[in-house]
């Protein structure tokens, strides 16, 4: 997909502008997340949190949020 800036929007713009900083910070400094080991109980609580949502207990549906905030 061959895009000029010109046929972008505004959001479009800054959503590719954002990765491509990101990108290079990281490729500058490295990942900050790398070689951090996860403690054992926030991994438990993740995994917890995953079956939760996945079992429809937790979370809100995206639509529902969207509509309720007026994002529309």
């Amino acid at each position: 997909m061959a895009t000029t800036i010109a046929n972008m929007t505004k959001k479009e713009f800054t959503e590719i502008l954002s990765q491509v900083v990101e990108q290079k910070l990281i490729e500058i400094l490295g990942d900050p997340e790398e070689g951090k080991i996860l403690k054992e109980n926030v991994r438990k609580r993740l995994i917890r949190q995953k079956k939760s949502v996945t079992a429809g207990e937790r979370g809100e549906d995206i639509h529902r949020v969207i509509s309720r905030l007026g994002l529309q």
